[in-house]
């Protein structure tokens, strides 16, 4: 198992991070709510394809827990039964989490496929805790890293259940993409530690200042990306109201984090051109300095594409999960500067 943990472990990571990827699609197809209820989908494992399987019809077998859609409201089966010729109101309870009905096919499947991925995740994360008890003799905080890493894939899950509950609450919004951010870190720690024990590792040359500006930077991306996931529920309550074919009025009077978030960007811009620049003049050895600024520069375009050509096909998407990717490799290389390495010499 001990052989097996780092491959495990690094599909792990692969499959969070497309739970991010199948998330960001959600968000931009407007599919949050295409799944009501949870963890079925209008009381289906397998969802419906067309609004009539949510409608009531005589001589008809329902299940216990199948949902139905009447009088603009969900309303949940009690148990197993055949319909008769007419409505029964006492075999059915109202859905009380929230008060929103509606059925689009796409909606639908774009979400159960999100939580399929989710679910691929959680049993990757569980596989990746228990091939850990390969470490018991040599590094066990290896096994209690693991497993709370699927601690928090069963909070993450029970998050995104509140987000659907709340029917998309921008605050459990923006904790659930905050947490999935968590996960990929622990992840990423979880690898290193177990990559220290199973491989030689490259050697760094250490600088303090450096150290503590790859800290800064991390934290700068994690504000940005708390920010966006305001300025998106900002754009998703926009485009409701003023529906797709206004998406050009969208952005006409934006909140202000929307400006902070934009001017924020040159911020975080400047920060990782000098954490380049210095890592290039002393020679630290972090090549991965180069990769942060090239995902910088397509977060930068896709911000500027979505604000000034009216939000092109794919660009939230690439920007959310560009996000993401910037801020496990922000954190990757923190865990880099942490390993065994020389000194530099100070001028």
């Amino acid at each position: 198992m001990k052989r097996l943990f780092p491959k495990i472990t690094k599909i792990a990571l692969v499959l969070v991070y497309l739970v991010i990827v199948a998330g960001a699609l959600v968000r931009m197809t407007g599919s949050g709510m295409g799944c009501p209820d949870w963890p079925r989908c209008f009381g289906y494992y397998i969802p419906p394809t067309d609004i009539k399987e949510l409608m009531w019809a005589p001589n008809r077998e329902f299940k216990s827990g199948q949902v139905i859609i009447k009088d603009e409201k969900l309303w949940v089966a009690k148990e197993t039964f055949t319909t008769g010729t007419e409505y029964n109101a006492t075999n059915w309870d109202e859905y009380t989490k929230h008060d929103y009905a509606e059925f689009n096919p796409v909606h639908t499947w774009v979400e159960y496929v999100n939580r399929l991925v989710g679910a691929l995740a959680g049993l990757a994360v569980l596989a990746m805790a228990i091939a850990s008890f390969g470490f018991k003799k040599t590094k066990s905080s290896i096994i209690l890293l693991s497993w709370l890493a699927v601690f928090l894939m069963g909070f993450q899950a029970w998050l995104g259940a509140t987000v659907v509950y709340s029917v998309l609450n921008p605050v459990k919004i923006t904790i659930h993409m905050v947490a999935a951010l968590v996960i990929v870190a622990l992840i990423l720690y979880i690898l290193d530690k177990a990559k220290n024990l199973t491989h030689q590792q490259t050697i760094f040359k250490t600088d303090r200042f450096f150290k503590v500006l790859l800290w800064f930077s991390l934290l700068l991306t994690l504000i940005q990306v708390v920010l966006g996931t305001e300025v998106r529920q900002f754009v998703d309550e926009r485009i409701k109201m003023l529906g797709y074919e206004n998406l050009a009025l969208v952005m006409d009077e934006p909140i202000i984090n929307f400006y902070i978030h934009r001017s924020f960007s040159m911020v975080v811009l400047a920060v990782n051109i000098w954490l380049f620049i210095m890592n290039k003049q002393k020679g630290l050895g972090f090549a991965k300095t180069s990769w942060v600024l090239c995902l910088i520069l397509v977060e930068v375009a896709s911000g500027i594409a979505m604000y000034n050509f009216d939000f092109p096909f794919a660009s939230q998407s690439i920007h959310v999960v560009t996000a993401s990717i910037l801020f496990g490799i922000q954190f990757y290389m923190i865990l880099e500067s942490r390993r065994n390495h020389v000194p530099t010499i100070q001028s």
